[in-house]
């Protein structure tokens, strides 16, 4: 039986996806933390390729980018629970169909989010 397509199962999807790719970069971080015990504290000047800190500053920036994803996810699945799911917060008219398919974490409507820079 195919999976329904009301806003729930959207974000358990964008929530797995989300999950995924943060637990990939864990596993990235992780594998740069056994590399790193094994190196020079001095890796800056590595001719072979990118600093060890470069790439775990790239890994952890992407993975705090990945926390608030699913931190907006978590915030949707409240506004499914508490029905204000697909209501702008700024204006209180229905966020079109279109967007949330788009952004299923959407909060406010084009014209809100186009207003407050977001």
């Amino acid at each position: 039986m195919p999976e329904p397509d009301g806003p729930a199962a959207h974000l358990e999807r964008a929530r797995r996806d989300a999950q995924s790719r943060r637990d990939d970069l864990d596993a990235q971080i992780a594998a740069l933390r056994r590399a790193r015990t094994g190196e020079s504290d001095d890796d800056e000047h590595d001719p072979d390729g990118a600093p060890l800190s470069g790439e775990w500053s790239r890994l952890e920036g992407l993975r705090a980018e990945v926390d608030r994803e699913l931190a907006d996810i978590d915030a949707a699945f409240d506004r499914v629970a508490d029905g204000t799911y697909g209501i702008c917060r700024d204006c209180g008219r229905a966020i079109p169909a279109g967007r949330l398919e788009v952004r299923p974490t959407a909060d406010r409507c084009v014209a809100c989010a186009s207003a407050s820079g977001g």
